[in-house]
């Protein structure tokens, strides 16, 4: 049996929300998923509270790290 490493859940915070008002809010915490295709178009995919990822223009968002306290309680919300 193999053991696989924890995946590090990611998070950014939306800096810009310009066209998309109503889907991002500024200064909010967003869960990212990791998405390679989209990167490499400069795009993110992000997390909304339903659960469900959508793209946005990376220069929307700034990836932050959590202190490990705060990463465990956005964790257990998502």
């Amino acid at each position: 049996m193999f053991m696989t490493a924890k995946k590090t859940k990611q998070y950014a915070v939306c800096v810009y929300n310009r066209g998309y008002e109503v889907s991002l809010e500024k200064r909010k915490i967003y869960q990212v998923t990791t998405d390679k295709t989209a990167e490499q178009k400069s795009l993110l995919r992000v997390k909304d509270e339903s659960g469900q990822t959508y793209l946005y223009p990376a220069k929307f968002f700034i990836l932050i790290k959590l202190p490990q306290t705060v990463a465990k309680v956005f964790g257990k919300a998502a």
